[in-house]
């Protein structure tokens, strides 16, 4: 299987539709954010493990969030748990020039990790800033500064959602967030209230 046919499979299986989010997947090869030990299961829709028993997340679970998520040209997005760095090259990709993203990643070696990898993508100096901490109270000198993320994502199921989070949230921002086997997005509103939809059965690592 190589890009071509893993990027086919998700159209075919109706989970990609956006053509930003197609561009990315072909621009920023996951290839290159997974281990040579793995290197022929790169364009399976599986995870795969990257060491201190994290994962890269399987292809069609990263589409299915950046779907939902529907990061724009422009954008401030904060990324919570980066690990390997390719849903983070992906966001930085859609957000063009214009726009960056905040990851962060509390383990350190996969800090490092995910810095190397996007390092391989000339395109995208300058789009990322890396983080390598705890997520717990987001970013909120960074927040204050920009007026508030556009979105956030989490790669890392959660059992509680930081309420730092939802303030550092502009009105109309979306926070995307496993929880209990199932997605969350929340938007925020003009009110400080979120609207909140649920997509059942996914299963991520835990939030640390």
């Amino acid at each position: 299987m190589n890009l071509d046919d893993l990027v086919g499979s998700l159209k075919k299986g109706g989970v990609l539709k956006s053509l930003a989010i197609e561009e990315a997947l072909t621009k920023v090869d996951r290839r290159r954010f997974v281990p040579d030990s793995q290197a022929d299961s790169a364009y399976a829709d599986i995870p795969l493990s990257i060491g201190e028993g994290q994962t890269i997340s399987q292809p069609y679970t990263v589409v299915f969030m950046l779907e939902h998520l529907k990061p724009k040209r422009g954008e401030r997005i904060m990324d919570v748990g980066f690990g390997s760095g390719w849903q983070t090259g992906l966001l930085a990709k859609i957000v063009g020039a214009s726009g960056k993203i905040y990851a962060i990643e509390i383990v350190p070696a996969l800090c490092e990790l995910g810095k190397r990898n996007i390092a391989q993508f000339p395109e995208l100096k300058g789009r990322v800033e890396f983080y390598c901490q705890s997520a717990a109270d987001g970013l909120p000198k960074i927040a204050r500064e920009i007026g508030g993320f556009d979105a956030i994502i989490s790669a890392a199921e959660v059992s509680k959602v930081p309420e730092a989070w939802r303030k550092q949230l502009k009105e109309s921002g979306r926070l995307l967030y496993p929880k209990s086997g199932s997605l969350f997005l929340e938007i925020k509103g003009g009110d400080g209230k979120f609207r909140l939809r649920e997509f059942p059965g996914f299963a991520f690592v835990p939030f640390m």
